[in-house]
């Protein structure tokens, strides 16, 4: 790799959305800008490529979404998830920062649809990308090439200069190249399974990746080795039950099975362990990729009927399907015995009620060890359909530490006056532990444009 130039007044280290914005909004300020993509071009973006939308604060309708979700509602929401293990000062920022990321999105060629109904719940509070995360990424790619922004692929960082906290340089191999501000933007370390091992254990071999290949911690552990202050513990992800024949990195998310508050989930043992209706599924379903994880080899199912089918999103693999549940037990594996007398049981303790998948209903089991507390119907109408499901980590929490202007802090207590992150990288300031759908792409746009206004003032002088 040749860059034109040996230094720049602003130097940017990933090309997902938080690395792509504070490239842009860093040029948009008269900074002369690279940035460094890790990946080859086919496979640029990190894990944006893979999403479909990001949450917004808005008050009354803005582009494709409806009603008013404030700050209020979101931080309440956040917390549910969360547990409180968030920064409030830095998420209610982040919050209130949010209602700009759709305009300014769109004003740089992003496009938005309508959203997608079933078991999402999405309509009011995310706004979905049309044609996904690619189109986010081209569009923002784009604009980016119209600005002068020189963009190089295949450019993993490798070696890192900070003085005093101070970024002084960088390496590409044998690359050298330096630059006023660095902005790093270079996701966690989910696709390094020897890191993933440390926290997790040998479980961790079990798991399966669903984004980018390509982000496997190196520029983090440079940074931290350097004296940044550490955020978020190793363990925490974005950790969802995906369906077990994905690939072992990049499946993406159209290997997640939604079908979860629909229908039952049992583990290798054909029992259940958890309340499938707890809450609406965008609140919930990146806890069962952890509870997957804690279940015997990783493993579970999820079983449905054929009032279910329509109500959800189906993943890219077709649904084991029979016409009685022993059989539909020979066929992925479980006892059928036991799972007869685990579906027979749960279908004896659902209490009577009108099912509605729009609201928390209140339909819900009475008796059983774990009772489900929402959208609890018999499973009794053939054909009986299931889902094999495997952790599938997204992204993870352990980060650098930042301000409210994104620069990072170093482990001394001071912070460094020409680093600055964004996007997963420093996502767990936010997301201690949990996840709400859309949250991730919110953090990274905010702190994107942040991240980018700060490094070019820097740069600059200003």
């Amino acid at each position: 790799m040749k860059t034109l130039h040996d230094h720049y007044d602003v130097l940017v280290a990933g090309g997902g959305q938080a690395g792509l914005i504070a490239a842009i909004v860093a040029a948009e300020k008269g900074a002369k800008v690279c940035l460094l993509e890790g990946a080859p071009r086919t496979y640029r973006g990190g894990n944006t490529r893979h999403t479909r939308n990001l949450r917004p604060l808005h008050i009354g309708p803005l582009s494709v979404l409806s009603g008013t979700y404030d700050e209020a509602e979101y931080w309440e929401d956040l917390l549910r998830v969360t547990k409180g293990k968030t920064n409030e000062r830095l998420a209610r920022m982040t919050l209130r920062k949010s209602a700009e990321a759709v305009s300014w999105l769109e004003q740089r060629g992003v496009q938005f649809q309508p959203p997608l109904g079933g078991t999402l719940h999405l309509g009011r509070t995310n706004a979905f990308f049309m044609g996904g995360g690619k189109q986010l990424l081209n569009a923002l790619y784009r604009h980016a090439e119209k600005l002068g922004i020189e963009v190089h692929y295949d450019a993993m960082v490798t070696a890192i200069d900070i003085e005093n906290g101070t970024f002084k340089r960088l390496h590409v191999g044998d690359h050298v190249i330096s630059a006023k501000a660095f902005v790093a933007a270079a996701g966690g370390f989910e696709a390094n399974i020897e890191w993933l091992k440390e926290a997790w254990g040998d479980i961790a071999e079990n798991f399966l990746i669903r984004g980018t290949p390509y982000n496997r911690g190196g520029l983090l552990r440079l940074l931290l080795d350097h004296g940044a202050q550490q955020i978020g513990e190793p363990n925490q992800c974005h950790a969802v039950a995906i369906d077990g024949r994905a690939p072992k990195f990049d499946g993406g998310i159209c290997t997640r099975v939604d079908c979860v508050s629909l229908g039952v989930v049992v583990n290798e043992n054909a029992e259940r362990f958890y309340d499938e209706g707890e809450d609406f599924w965008p609140k919930r379903y990146a806890i069962w990729g952890r509870l997957v994880a804690d279940q015997p080899n990783q493993v579970a199912h999820v079983i449905i009927d054929q009032k279910s089918k329509g109500g959800f999103m189906p993943p890219v693999f077709p649904a084991t399907t029979a016409n009685s549940i022993d059989e539909l037990a020979r066929k992925i594996g479980l006892d059928a015995d036991v799972l007869q007398k685990t579906i027979a049981d749960f279908n004896a303790a659902v209490q009577p009620g009108a099912f509605d998948h729009t609201t928390l209903d209140g339909l819900c089991t009475n008796g059983l060890a774990v009772n489900k507390t929402n959208w609890a119907r018999p499973i009794d109408q053939p054909p009986y359909s299931a889902y094999s499901l495997r952790p599938g980590i997204t992204f993870t929490y352990l980060g650098v530490e930042v301000t409210e202007k994104a620069a990072m802090k170093m482990a001394d207590g001071s912070q460094s006056p020409n680093i600055f992150a964004a996007g997963e990288i420093m996502a767990g300031n936010v997301l201690g532990q949990g996840y709400l759908a859309g949250i991730g792409m919110t953090i990274g746009n905010v702190f994107g444009r942040i991240a980018g206004s700060e490094a070019a003032d820097y740069a600059l002088n200003r």
